[in-house]
């Protein structure tokens, strides 16, 4: 589709936006949102008739880019057919999306509660782990995210959490490993593991295993940094886990559906979990929806025991719908398969040279669609590029590099002192070449905050 300038009409939404939309996670009267005009593939555009290319895949979420032509009919057909109906009945959009999710899901995890997104299937994870064990405690990493609802939000690791935290959600935190910034001083990945499981370990002792109901990871986690546990870590996780009758919930909504070159992430360290959340990808972000992968022990509990939780839209035909289309999608096109291929053959090496010229980057690391560079200020000792939760001037060096990027027609996934690369799972190689040489040159922005 090529874009058609229309200013007036850009401006017109930009004014309404300004006039009465009230914008997530921001100061609302320093934020400047791009009017958006349409956006196919893996490219937007604006009013002006500027096109970006897409490093974001919106929020992670369009995994197989805008506007598939199979994945918009599906929504269409369905809503002539039954465009919505109540979760206490059976409807077939909602059976089959559950069936297709179920055949994919390691292990037992072959119910399925459907939720509107990531951060209520965390909260109903969460309350399922409770019921199931009678305990109150739920362990979180710092590094992660799960949500912006009440118990996501507390079981979060990053400053959003700071705001509203309750400080009586029953949340304790410990650290995952993550070598390049250890807090475990180690210098190897097998050391990391290793010290990581005993914290874990001994964090799990001195709170009393008997009051712990889950213990919940990103399996890798995304916004947090794109940190790939060591070999062994999740095995490592789930044995303790399972010896002390902890809950093991692993949080995919970001990294599910294909963005890691598997359909899940736990598929890479061959672990299954009790409790898998999902969101995002499942439906490439069309209508909404999100779930929680719940394994036969779990269920059971709820066998002949109501379980206390429940949504208005729980498996909205619309949604359930889309994810159909979109996982048949993948199926039919080979996407799963194509985000590993390109992630090994392209963007992993192509970001690797992009480290060897660039002193700004520290890090490269990731898999399949699912990468990030750690920017600093030097490589030796690794200072980040801007300092922890910077705002304003503090870190006027990521946002000189943002604004290189969408100068150059690529849309950057900026976090903290970090650029992730995840564009959707079937960009083309040379769509991911372009982004790439794009950000090689928004790179130099960087370059000039570097000791040299």
């Amino acid at each position: 589709m090529t874009p058609q300038p229309n200013p007036q009409a850009g401006a017109a939404v930009k004014a309404a936006d300004r006039a009465h939309v009230f914008h997530s996670w921001s100061a609302q009267e320093l934020i400047d949102p791009l009017a958006v005009a349409g956006a196919e593939g893996s490219y937007f555009w604006d009013y002006d008739g500027k096109r970006y290319l897409d490093f974001t895949s919106g929020l992670v979420f369009t995994n197989i880019g805008y506007q598939h032509p199979k994945v918009v009919a599906a929504i269409q057909e369905q809503a002539a057919t039954l465009s919505t109906f109540a979760p206490a009945f059976a409807v077939e959009a909602r059976s089959e999306a559950a069936r297709l999710i179920a055949e994919r899901t390691p292990g037992d995890l072959d119910k399925i509660f459907f939720t509107n997104g990531g951060a209520e299937a965390v909260e109903n994870a969460t309350r399922m782990a409770r019921l199931h064990t009678g305990r109150p405690k739920v362990l979180s990493a710092y590094r992660s995210y799960h949500g912006a609802t009440s118990t996501a939000i507390n079981l979060t690791g990053d400053p959003r959490r700071w705001p509203n935290d309750s400080g009586a959600a029953g949340v304790v935190r410990f650290w995952a490993p993550f070598l390049y910034r250890s807090p475990f001083h180690s210098d190897s990945e097998r050391q990391e593991c290793d010290r990581a499981l005993q914290h874990l370990e001994d964090t799990i002792a001195f709170e009393g295993p008997g009051t712990i109901a889950a213990l919940i990871l990103e399996t890798i986690p995304g916004t947090a940094g794109i940190m790939t546990p060591p070999a062994g870590y999740l095995a490592g996780v789930r044995e303790i886990c399972d010896r002390y009758g902890i809950v093991f919930v692993l949080d995919e909504v970001m990294a599910g559906f294909g963005r890691t070159g598997r359909w899940f992430a736990a598929e890479h360290f061959d672990v299954t979990p009790d409790l898998m959340t999902f969101a995002k990808g499942v439906n490439s972000g069309y209508v909404p929806l999100g779930g929680v992968a719940i394994s036969g022990e779990i269920a059971e509990t709820f066998a002949r025991r109501p379980y206390p939780g429940g949504l208005t839209y729980s498996g909205h035909p619309l949604a359930c719908a889309a994810a159909v289309a979109t996982i048949n999608v993948m199926e039919e096109e080979g996407i799963v398969g194509q985000a590993a291929s390109i992630g090994e053959t392209v963007i992993g090496p192509g970001l690797r040279e992009l480290a060897e010229r660039h002193p700004s980057v520290g890090e490269v690391r990731g898999t399949g669609v699912f990468w990030a560079l750690e920017l600093v200020k030097d490589r030796e000792t690794r200072e980040p590029l801007v300092p922890y939760n910077a705002a304003g001037e503090a870190n006027a060096p990521m946002a000189a590099f943002g604004a290189a990027a969408k100068a150059r027609g690529l849309w950057p996934f900026v976090n903290m002192n970090r650029t992730h690369v995840v564009p959707p799972c079937n960009i083309t190689e040379a769509e991911a070449k372009e982004g790439l040489a794009a950000l090689d040159e928004a790179l130099s922005a960087a370059d000039e905050h570097t000791v040299r």
